[in-house]
Formats: structure tokens, sequence, C-alpha cells
């Protein structure tokens, strides 16, 4: 993506004269992907809203009538980046519910612990990781919760999963799952990811087996 001097928020006419762009006419996935593409250049510390104003060729007003400082436009953009593998990981054709629920948690857990995002934020600005492993939910964390949830209350109904509060089992496998995907590369080294992916698939469906 080039990068301009000029503020890009304005479109000129045939005749030479320029108009503003409304600002909701900027689309917010040009503002991520920009964002992502100089986080993995630099690192979050080191990036400014007037970093990724000029890389995604937008104005800072426009930005900032989005996200009020770069956590919030990376906070925006790890939602963006699990969503993602979270709706590509959970596949209706399993066998039952169990078998659904585990192999989506178990690929999300993989995809996590070797995104290029996740392994710049913990290598250059981990601390911005730590509200959200000690202090409260994300919006990520949220729909994780929301998703296993369902894909327990989905096992529960076809026999496939134990019964129990679906609130504090979805819980305890987001738990178990968030330690694999952070802090799986410090127990193994990456040709023994898919020997973790196993143990952790082995746990679930123990946990949850009626």
């Amino acid at each position: 993506m080039s990068q301009r001097s000029s503020e890009p928020d304005t479109s000129s006419s045939s005749t030479g004269s320029s108009r503003p762009t409304p600002a909701n006419a900027i689309g917010e996935e040009r503002i991520l992907d920009a964002a992502y593409e100089l986080l993995l250049a630099i690192g979050m510390r080191r990036m400014t809203m007037a970093d990724i104003a000029r890389h995604a060729e937008v104005s800072r007003a426009t930005l900032y009538r989005r996200w009020p400082n770069v956590q919030a436009v990376v906070a925006a953009l790890m939602t963006r980046e699990w969503t993602t593998a979270l709706v590509s990981a959970f596949q209706p054709d399993a066998v039952d519910g169990r078998a659904r629920l585990v192999e989506g948690v178990v690929e999300v857990v993989a995809k996590t612990r070797t995104h290029p995002l996740m392994r710049k934020i913990i290598e250059l600005d981990p601390e911005f990781l730590t509200p959200y492993l000690l202090e409260r939910r994300g919006s990520s964390t949220v729909a994780h919760l929301a998703l296993v949830k369902a894909g327990i209350e989905a096992g529960q109904a076809d026999g496939s999963i134990r019964a129990g509060d679906p609130d504090w089992l979805s819980r305890q496998i987001i738990l178990v799952s968030l330690a694999s995907a952070v802090s799986g590369p410090v127990l193994a080294e990456p040709k023994e990811y898919a020997d973790l992916d196993e143990e952790l698939r082995v746990m679930l469906v123990r946990y949850l087996r009626p």
C-alpha cells in the first residue's frame, strides 16, 4: 500500500476541483489492513495514529472518528482476525456436536499460536495483552465464549456432551485454550505444536464426554 503526504480524503472531478469524501465512505477494512501491515513491520509501540492514517491513505480526522488511539485500532484488528478464525474453524459437517466443538477449538488455538499478529505483539508489546488475560474480557473473548457455549448446548442436545452448566463448561474450555495458544511456544518447539494440539484434543474430548 503506497504512502502519500497529501490528505486523500478528497476526490477530484474531471475539472480539477475537489470535494470531501464522506467519512463513512472510507472502508474500515482498508484502515485495519494498513494497521496490520504497520504492526508487523514496526510493532505497536512505534506505530502512531498518523502512521496508520498515512498508510491507509485517509485523514487523521477520519481515523479519530472511529478509534481514539492505536490501542483501540489494534483491538479492533484482533477482533477481526479472531472472528475470521472462528467462522472458518467451526464447520457443520462433524459427526456430532462434541466433535464439531473440539475440532473447532483446537483449530482456533493452533491458528492463534502461530498467527503473525499474535507473535509480533507477544514479541514486542506483550503488555497490550495483559488486561485481556488478567483483568477483563475483550470482544474476541466474548465472541469465543458465546460460540463455545452454543457448541456445548448443541452437543448436549444430541447427547455427545455431558450435562453441566454451559456457561461454566465454556469458561473452562476458554481458559485451557488460552494457555495452549499463548503459552504453548514456551513449552514446545514449533515442530511439537501438533503434539500440543493432540493433547488438547484428548483433554477436551475426555472433559466433554458424557
